[in-house]
């Protein structure tokens, strides 16, 4: 009984600190604060990735609104094109938009199941 006892006030005691404690930033219940350190960690969201407003097409060169425009990633970038067929010429040869010669590491991202 005494063991049942121990592991039910162990367990309340952990349920607490995930709850309220320093493992609530963990789950997700801190909301970035850090109250007892001298100040907070970062508000949630300030590490997110936010495309830019306009962005300009490699293939023709005009400005498109990233919002509407087709999306390719490569090397590490994303370039938005202001029509699918932009986009099909960029992926069929990156190197020539953006002077990269082709290794295992500026590959173009493709879409495979298997």
């Amino acid at each position: 009984m005494g063991t049942l006892l121990w592991f039910l006030l162990i367990a309340g005691f952990f349920f607490l600190m995930m709850r309220g404690g320093c493992g609530s930033h963990v789950t997700g219940h801190g909301r970035g604060q850090h109250e007892g350190l001298g100040g907070s960690v970062r508000p949630a969201g300030a590490g997110r990735w936010a495309p830019p407003r306009t962005e300009i097409d490699p293939v023709c060169g005009i400005t498109v609104a990233t919002g509407s425009a087709k999306s390719s990633a490569y090397g590490g970038t994303v370039y938005y094109f202001c029509s699918a067929e932009h986009r099909a010429q960029f992926e069929a040869d990156p190197g020539r938009y953006t002077g990269a010669k082709p290794g295992p590491e500026t590959k173009a991202l493709e879409h495979s199941h298997g």
